[in-house]
């Protein structure tokens, strides 16, 4: 797949910002504007789930009967790495340096133009050395997250806890790993003798690093990283001219020398204050809507061509992932169909991971695409980059990605027409839901259809991604194609042993020992 098109001239769209400063309010958000809406993947779960008008009513049945549940998430609100803490360190440097260069002047009038605030600011997290961690208000979206699961899958997790049935898995960054162990609390509480809660205790398994091509696929692909270095500069440049317009805005504002630097610095300090310390009456305060509009777009910009449908291999690579979700559900429907008895084969795959892996997923699924873009992108075409503010668009990083994101995709059995199931039709008897943040979307690989024919999905969805091979795709060396590694490999060894019984086999690569 090329790369995608540019939008505009950078000459022309620079033209364009500097005629029109002021940009319309986007006719889609009628209620008073909260910039902690605006904030990219930087935003809070439960803000973002507030901000999704898109309301779906899931076309199910009351007779069908949900019997596998697979969960693919991000990591909860996270402090800044250390590497953006650092950045805050110099902008508070930087911010000093700018207050004193305007002291300095004789235009005693424009001291008075520069916000109060910024006098003698100091980052939050000035002396940290370490970040990224799970903060408090991640686990909070994970746990209430897991009880409104526990609520609405009932019937799935009414069982006996055990780690076959139910599991969990996460990568080795400990956010998601934190993410994991919130989510665990919140869905078996109530379930053990731990506490005043009456917790349990429940794993969590991890696969390394640099054999997790499952949940983090992306450091693994040769071909991912050097598209991304090479496109890295690229988008920069299409940001510049926002940046440079945002700027100007903000020296004519507050009298003071900023640089596009120190506006991208400011705001990466929007964000963190808005989303971590719920703060929107500083650095956010520094931009008026528009601006905020226009620095998410460069947000959404980013994610759309580094992690989502800019480039084929953004979403192709996650090929082991959509194997090991429709591996799981194939699982689910041959333990009903030979009547396994409960506590013998898995209800529930819930998986812990990054931006990096929820978003290349979300695209496997077809979701967020405008128009035509999937005839175009079946076609293998390149997609238009998200429409600028003010147009509306789908795609947008506090929808598609915020802390705690998540794709749900739920197997249901159902009854034929007359109320039986005949062998010839078993499997049409299986339906899939996917869900993204909870709420049920419709899937344009299958007509649009919130619920799914398994072997529809099977099909439509996920067969087109099946000519592709994630050795051959990120020239992964010293791996033959047909010896495909499957992340968290290591099957469900009761299960295995029930299934061979029954005449199934499976290759002995597919079989790993967890350490």
């Amino acid at each position: 797949m090329s790369p995608p098109a540019t939008p505009l001239p950078f000459l022309l769209l620079a033209t364009l910002l500097a005629a029109a400063p002021l940009l319309p309010p986007a006719a889609a958000e009628p209620e008073a504007f909260d910039v902690r809406r605006h904030l990219s993947t930087v935003t809070r779960y439960d803000v973002s789930r507030a901000s999704n008008s898109v309301v779906s009513a899931p076309s199910i049945s009351d007779e069908c009967r949900v019997i596998h549940l697979n969960l693919v998430a991000r990591h909860g609100t996270r402090a800044p790495t250390k590497k953006r803490i650092k950045e805050l360190d110099r902008l508070a440097v930087r911010l000093g340096t700018l207050v004193d260069e305007a002291k300095q002047g004789s235009d005693t009038a424009s001291l008075k133009k520069i916000p109060s605030w910024m006098k003698g600011w100091e980052s939050r997290w000035k002396g940290r050395v370490k970040g990224g961690e799970l903060v408090s208000e991640g686990e909070e979206e994970l746990f209430n997250f897991a009880n409104r699961v526990k609520e609405r899958f009932q019937d799935l997790f009414d069982e006996e806890y055990h780690p076959d049935v139910y599991s969990i898995r996460a990568t080795q960054v400990p956010r998601a790993s934190a993410s994991a162990v919130a989510f665990g609390l919140g869905l078996l509480s109530g379930k053990g003798k731990l506490g005043a809660g009456n917790n349990r205790a429940f794993s969590v398994l991890s696969e390394s690093r640099a054999s997790d091509i499952c949940l983090r696929f992306f450091d693994s692909c040769k071909t991912y990283k050097d598209y991304r270095k090479r496109k890295e500069p690229d988008v920069d440049k299409q940001k510049e001219p926002i940046l440079e317009h945002v700027t100007s805005a903000l020296v004519s504002r507050y009298h003071l020398k900023f640089t596009t630097q120190d506006v991208s610095s400011l705001w990466f300090l929007c964000k963190q204050e808005a989303s971590l310390l719920n703060i929107t009456n500083q650095a956010c305060q520094l931009f008026n809507e528009d601006e905020v509009h226009l620095l998410e777009w460069t947000d959404d910009l980013e994610g759309f061509v580094l992690k989502g449908y800019g480039e084929s291999i953004n979403y192709k690579m996650g090929l082991p992932l959509l194997k090991d979700v429709v591996q799981s559900m194939e699982e689910a429907i041959i333990a009903k169909e030979e009547n396994f008895p409960d506590g013998t084969y898995e209800k529930a795959r819930l998986r812990f991971a990054h931006a990096e892996t929820l978003v290349p997923f979300t695209c496997l699924l077809r979701s967020f695409l405008e128009g035509s873009d999937f005839e175009k992108i079946q076609r293998e075409e390149p997609l238009d980059l998200p429409p600028m503010p003010p147009q509306r668009r789908n795609w947008k990083g506090a929808l598609v990605a915020p802390f705690a994101s998540n794709n749900m995709l739920a197997l249901y059995q159902c009854p034929g027409n007359d109320g039986k199931k005949t062998s010839q039709d078993q499997k049409n008897s299986y339906f899939v839901q996917v869900l993204h943040n909870e709420a049920p979307v419709s899937m344009p690989g299958c007509s649009n259809k919130d619920l799914c024919p398994f072997e529809e999905f099977k099909e439509k969805i996920v067969k087109p991604h099946l000519k592709h091979d994630y050795n051959m795709l990120c020239k992964k060396p010293g791996v033959a194609a047909e010896e495909e590694p499957s992340s968290f490999s290591s099957k469900l060894y009761f299960f295995l042993d029930l299934l061979s019984r029954k005449g199934y086999r499976f290759k002995g690569q597919d079989v790993k020992t967890e350490l």
